[in-house]
């Protein structure tokens, strides 16, 4: 009777896995029927459930339309920017609240976590007066520099550092070498995992940002991805296949990424939860 129930427990959650997974897969799947076919197809009853002919022609409208390579290219610049960027100073600000003994050490940290709980719509207006102030409006600059410094991606190293032994940091300082060399020789190559995940998710949170860049990009020419499309979206007509279309060649790179580097992230997310 126990293995009956056992039995038929594991069959409900693999129905269970099996619904939750065809119910994500759903949208991606008719967001790769809809880019290859034209809008009126789209909203044709009953809607096309098979790839179209129309993908090339959706892929040249939405180059005309956008300049797509360039905005993917400009999104490329400012993701990679400030990946590289966010991740060295959540690394190094991480590493000082971890190992650093200073008066006030914990209320520094309760304040970088404070700052998690303000909403991103509340800082808009002084951030925005900030940067017309320096004139960086419609710069990648002001799109980089004023989130360099993350409040989840400190903590998050500064969970990775905290279980990292003591007395191998004094014997490097002993052997001879500086507070720089033992962080990035010493120090650094440990917490790799929560590194790694930290990078794929600033990565990808930057790639989909929107109301920064849309606030801060004024022309074309600087446009990010997220920007670009949603200049598709009239008043009255919306290109409904080559919105599609974008988003899927959109979201095809952070799948990818996700899919190579998904050991990595579960690790690192899980490296700093549990201290010896």
């Amino acid at each position: 009777m126990e293995k009956q129930t056992s039995g038929l427990a594991q069959a409900l959650g693999y129905l269970l896995l099996l619904v939750g997974a065809v119910a994500s897969i759903l949208p991606f799947a008719w967001m790769l029927i809809s880019a290859t076919h034209t809008t009126a197809d789209v909203f044709a009853s009953p809607p096309p459930i098979l790839p179209g002919d129309q993908l090339w022609a959706n892929l040249v409208r939405l180059q005309e339309t956008t300049n797509f390579a360039q905005v993917c290219l400009n999104s490329a610049i400012i993701a990679v920017l400030y990946t590289v960027f966010s991740a060295a100073v959540s690394a190094m600000c991480g590493y000082a609240l971890a190992k650093y003994r200073f008066r006030g050490r914990g209320l520094v940290l309760t304040f970088i976590l404070i700052t998690m709980m303000i909403p991103m719509q509340v800082l808009l207006v002084p951030l925005f007066q900030i940067m017309a102030s320096l004139g960086w409006i419609d710069t990648f600059q002001a799109v980089i520099l004023p989130f360099l410094a993350n409040a989840f991606g400190i903590f998050l190293m500064r969970q990775a550092f905290e279980s990292f032994p003591d007395t191998l940091i004094e014997a490097a300082r002993i052997d001879g070498s500086g507070d720089i060399g033992i962080f990035f020789r010493v120090v650094l190559p440990v917490a790799r995992p929560q590194l790694a995940a930290l990078v794929i998710y600033t990565f990808m949170s930057q790639w989909n940002a929107f109301i920064w860049p849309l606030l801060m990009l004024n022309t074309e020419a600087n446009y990010t991805i997220p920007v670009a499309l949603n200049t598709m979206v009239g008043l009255s007509r919306v290109d409904y296949s080559g919105l599609m279309l974008g988003s899927l060649l959109t979201t095809l790179p952070m799948l990818l990424i996700f899919v190579i580097f998904q050991k990595q992230f579960v690790a690192g997310l899980l490296g700093g939860a549990v201290k010896e």
